[in-house]
């Protein structure tokens, strides 16, 4: 994929489902459901898994994707959109689905790792040259007058991240709630605009020029990096979050479509080493051991934090999204102030 190839496609808002199906030629047809960043993914991952089931069962299987923010696509799921498994960037936007009964409660003990193929974090890039000398958290507000790229964390789960890995590398330093407060608040009114998703925010930074660095999953820095070659530099600061993007079968869809063996066979592939070599050569963490180690060369050492983690002090998932995602919540409410 070339450069013009990739910003195309990353700034077409309807990069959705991936086209249509005669029905005829395959004997079933999945929906998953994903985030921003993951279509290059899972672009290829449908084929390998379509190999894969053709081999096992002989059965013809096709995946379909939709890709948005990954609120926005959980709302999605729930609003009707016929997913057949979900992908999502936060363990809240599936335990929002699980709530409206579309999901089982044991959804996490179905797969291994608690329905965790793999994990993520949050990096950096800037221009060539790295210009304003942004190598940690704390440059992003202490160096005059660089502006900030990143996603609305009402709709991303990327931005969602963002926002918690500061608040996290704050309190990491030794910060106070009111220190880590203090600096998000700030780090947003240096944010020119906010976009919906992940890739939105990739399109504003990459093709619009928009921006002095920008806080982006690691594999969307390495599509940057790849695309734009010596035009951006990534940097990865000494602490960040660790991100889970959770999966999950969506029950009452599967059942209802009769895709239940095929969707629950996609989900469990995702563990292969097959599917563990692809998540690492597209620059996600695999969560096998022995594909990580394989590939250790690829993922720069870095101190990793749960937000969910007891030292963090934030709670569980709902918690968190009540404090910080919710109406009237520490978002809404910095947000205010930093305009």
């Amino acid at each position: 994929m070339n450069r013009r190839t990739f910003l195309t496609a990353a700034s077409a808002a309807a990069l959705s489902a991936g086209g249509g199906c005669t029905g005829s030629r395959y004997d079933f047809e999945l929906l998953n459901v994903s985030y921003d960043p993951t279509r290059e993914l899972y672009r290829r991952m449908n084929r390998l898994f379509a190999e894969h089931y053709a081999a096992q069962t002989g059965k013809r299987v096709r995946v379909r994707q939709s890709h948005g923010g990954s609120g926005s696509q959980a709302r999605s799921v729930i609003d009707g959109i016929p997913a057949d498994v979900v992908t999502l960037a936060m363990w809240a936007d599936i335990n929002n689905i699980r709530s409206k009964k579309l999901i089982a409660d044991n959804w996490e003990s179905r797969l291994p790792n608690n329905a965790l193929p793999y994990y993520s974090t949050i990096v950096f890039t800037v221009r060539k040259g790295n210009p304003h000398g942004i190598e940690q958290w704390t440059d992003l507000v202490d160096k005059p007058g660089v502006k900030i790229i990143t996603a609305n964390p009402k709709t991303g789960g990327g931005a969602k991240l963002n926002l918690l890995g500061a608040w996290l590398a704050v309190r990491h330093g030794g910060g106070s709630v009111g220190d880590a407060r203090k600096f998000i608040t700030e780090m947003y009114r240096r944010v020119p605009v906010l976009d919906t998703g992940a890739r939105g925010a990739t399109v504003t930074f990459a093709r619009k020029n928009i921006g002095d660095v920008h806080l982006t999953w690691e594999n969307e820095a390495w599509l940057e990096k790849r695309e734009l070659k010596d035009e951006i530099e990534i940097v990865y600061p000494k602490v960040s979050i660790r991100a889970e993007p959770h999966v999950a079968l969506v029950d009452a869809n599967a059942d209802r479509k009769g895709t239940r063996a095929p969707a629950e066979e996609y989900l469990r592939f995702l563990y292969t080493n097959a599917a563990q070599e692809l998540i690492a050569e597209t620059f996600f963490r695999p969560g096998n051991p022995d594909v990580a180690t394989r590939h250790a060369g690829r993922f720069p050492p870095i101190d990793l934090i749960r937000a969910t983690a007891p030292s963090s002090g934030l709670g569980g998932w709902d918690k968190i999204q009540s404090d910080f995602f919710s109406e009237g919540g520490l978002f809404d409410q910095i947000y205010q102030s930093a305009r």
